[in-house]
């Protein structure tokens, strides 16, 4: 049987597959669905400081070739997840990730000095590329000055394994993730969401109350894999490949192009046992291909 363990930084994984932030809840809501123990690794909903209600309704569109949601960060913050989430998840026998969200990097840390003395947080994915918040949002991740002062803020607190989490709508991504790397963090995790809208053509209004918002799906999968390929040629650290990921194909080409790890994300939402499904996938290419460990496999694109 290949060995599918992987290592970012200090961060060891049983395999590469782990689910994205915003798309499995805190663990718990999937649990009678499927094996989480079985996942590499489980990134929580984000938490923010104080408990945020998100955005008003209609904040999810489905559309033909993904979803494009609104969310707005809604979430229980950081004391409520302390006291009611965190302990499920210490029961638990894989990765925990804690997504941290904030307006402010001032909010990015204090949420993370707030966790500093929890048990059972693995690693940060700190969420500087949201498009569907009205303050803060993508911009830590869309001026590399900022996402090195938050980075390197949040660093000196803690000694906790950080992946910086990007944003797609930028000229060079590669420019974001040097400068996360030269602050201090052990990963980057790429692509967030796009932005995107629909537009109802009978009340001629956006079908989403925020009127753009995030979107994720099957079809932005080209466009992260060649993020992913970016920053793999220009900036030498792990990269978690998340976008557009249905089955052990779609990750199979992330790791190709150079990325260490993967998130699934709106494939849970179809079906919660995608990253299960995904893990024993990759262990059937390993075993076809006399692949004994799938380090072998990261970063091994070839010219056309």
């Amino acid at each position: 049987m290949a060995d599918l363990s992987v290592q970012i930084g200090e961060l060891r994984l049983k395999n590469p597959v782990l689910v994205a932030s915003g798309t499995f809840g805190y663990g718990k809501e999937s649990a009678h669905l499927t094996n989480l123990n079985a996942l590499g690794g489980i990134i929580t909903k984000s938490v923010t400081l104080k408990p945020r209600d998100g955005n008003p309704p209609h904040r999810i569109v489905e559309l033909p070739a993904g979803m494009l949601n609104s969310i707005g960060l809604a979430n229980v913050g950081v004391e409520v997840f302390i006291k009611e989430k965190l302990p499920f998840l210490n029961g638990l026998d894989t990765t925990i990730i804690v997504n941290v969200a904030g307006g402010t990097a001032e909010e990015f840390l204090a949420v993370v000095e707030r966790l500093e003395n929890e048990e059972g947080i693995d690693a940060y994915e700190l969420n500087f590329s949201c498009p569907n918040v009205r303050e803060g949002g993508m911009e830590f991740s869309q001026d590399p000055r900022v996402t090195a002062n938050a980075t390197a803020m949040v660093r000196k607190a803690t000694r906790r394994p950080l992946l910086i989490k990007l944003t797609p709508n930028v000229t060079r991504i590669s420019d974001i993730a040097r400068a996360a790397k030269e602050s201090g963090a052990d990963a980057v995790a790429l692509i967030n969401t796009l932005v995107g809208m629909a537009v109802d053509i009978n009340t001629r209004r956006a079908k989403i109350n925020t009127v753009t918002g995030g979107y994720s799906g099957p079809a932005i999968k080209p466009v992260a894999l060649a993020k992913v390929y970016e920053v793999a040629c220009h900036v030498d650290i792990p990269i978690v490949g998340i976008g557009g990921i249905m089955n052990g194909n779609d990750a199979l080409e992330f790791i190709i192009t150079g990325a260490t790890a993967i998130e699934v994300g709106t494939a849970n939402f179809i079906d919660p046992r995608t990253g299960e499904r995904i893990i024993g996938e990759l262990g059937d290419y390993s075993q076809r291909n006399g692949v004994q460990s799938i380090r072998e496999v990261v970063g091994t694109l070839r010219a056309a």
